[in-house]
């Protein structure tokens, strides 16, 4: 079916022109097709790349007119383990033929052995296993707040989580009270209270927002959506060690960060840092299904008491066989060293190239934000076009996060994609 005369209602064309317009656009009538579907059936919460992909493996991606794409977005670290990975595709399909699905009505055989790996390999004793990664914010910050009532002795209804400015934890009403950015939360309110904000590495800060009424403080050790900020050197030390000081659980976002993509297991690991709640997702799913948790030691996750939160779809039975797989794979293939050797390399490469466009390279293992003197967009749909998919974020940034996989040839491949685009935007 081919669009090039579709009927957009009016609501669309300011989205269209905003798009530069994607008819105007060297794009073959099949990717016009699927695009034109997508817009005009779906919700306009996102501004994706025009480009339809059908296929991946490893660090490489195909669109639907057959041509290769490297991958440097991971689906936001959620392909950590490389497209369709056959060890965890093997366990999706095997359990998939036995069983998908019971609720948490009953037990399932598959279950109990997803939280022994997970807690072993985190070093937790006790995890609840959810969905998503904001289903797990959520679910941590009930769980905190439960902790400063019931432990602490804060009175109802009056707990505070400290949270920092340019944080992402995701979407959800009470998650979104938790950001500083006006996007986020301009006309869904009333907000959700309780949040209080702090410069994002600024330890004497957080110290000062610090009450009586304190439970927890919510961190990324780096913020990816925020721009890929790396914290100040001893920040992340500090601020754990004033959360032991004043009675107050140090919480870390490693939905993104965690599982390897820093270079350790965890990006806490590079500051000796062991949080009192971790929160995980993304690549605990392998890019096969969505797959996220919790940890706690029992102190604190045996508060919950059944009935107090639940997920119908946490810990099922196809899901558990999923991450016991996926986590085989990122510690037996070695991924968090595969992540620091390649995103050393990378950095390394990205430094010799010298041009006034770019203001600052910052990042730890294979998570790199580039930060440019004009629209990252501009770099973004520049790469796209020399087989390079990498998205922008807070405007001037572009994040560079290919799967853990990605070997010395795909690397060459980016650098010299790269070089060419900025060549060409200079020119």
């Amino acid at each position: 079916m081919v669009y090039s005369s579709v009927k957009i209602p009016i609501g669309k064309v300011l989205l269209y022109d905003i798009r530069k317009n994607l008819y105007m656009q060297d794009l073959s009538n099949s990717v016009r097709a699927f695009i034109a579907d997508e817009e005009r059936f779906g919700a306009h919460n996102y501004l994706p790349l025009d480009v339809v992909i059908t296929r991946g493996e490893g660090a490489w991606l195909w669109d639907v007119d057959g041509r290769k794409y490297l991958d440097c977005i991971s689906a936001y670290s959620a392909v950590n383990q490389g497209h369709c990975h056959p060890r965890i595709q093997a366990a999706l399909v095997q359990q998939a033929k036995r069983l998908t699905l019971t609720s948490r009505s009953l037990r399932n055989d598959r279950m109990p052995e997803f939280l022994r790996r997970l807690t072993e390999l985190c070093g937790y004793d006790m995890a609840l296993p959810v969905n998503t990664g904001v289903e797990a914010i959520e679910t941590a910050i009930k769980l905190v707040r439960k902790w400063g009532y019931e432990v602490k002795g804060i009175n109802d209804d009056t707990a505070e989580i400290i949270v920092f400015t340019n944080n992402f934890h995701g979407r959800t009403t009470t998650v979104i009270s938790a950001s500083a950015t006006p996007e986020y939360r301009k006309h869904f309110g009333p907000l959700t209270p309780g949040f209080v904000f702090v410069p994002y590495g600024d330890a004497d800060a957080l110290e000062r927002a610090i009450t009586p009424n304190t439970c927890a403080v919510l961190i990324e050790p780096i913020q990816g959506e925020g721009g890929v900020i790396v914290p100040p050197e001893g920040f992340l030390k500090r601020a754990w060690a004033l959360c032991k000081e004043h009675d107050v659980l140090f919480v870390a976002d490693e939905i993104q960060t965690g599982l390897g993509r820093t270079g350790e297991l965890f990006a806490c690991d590079h500051d000796g840092v062991k949080p009192d709640v971790l929160v995980v997702g993304k690549a605990l799913g392998g890019g096969f299904y969505p797959v996220a948790a919790v940890l706690a030691n029992t102190p604190i996750m045996g508060l919950f008491k059944p009935g107090e939160h639940g997920s119908t779809f946490g810990g099922n039975p196809l899901g558990s066989a999923v991450a016991i797989a996926a986590m085989e794979v990122i510690v037996e293939e070695k991924l968090a060293e595969r992540a620091r050797y390649a995103g050393a390399k990378i950095m390394q490469g990205l430094r010799t190239i010298h041009t006034p466009l770019v203001r600052e390279l910052r990042g730890r293992g294979l998570l790199i934000g580039i930060e440019f003197t004009l629209p990252a967009r501009k770099l973004s749909e520049a790469l796209l076009e020399r087989g390079v998919a990498a998205k922008d974020t807070h405007e001037n940034v572009l994040r560079i996060a290919p799967p853990l996989v990605i070997d010395d040839e795909a690397i060459a491949y980016f650098l010299n994609a790269y070089k060419d685009a900025l060549s060409n935007i200079s020119a």
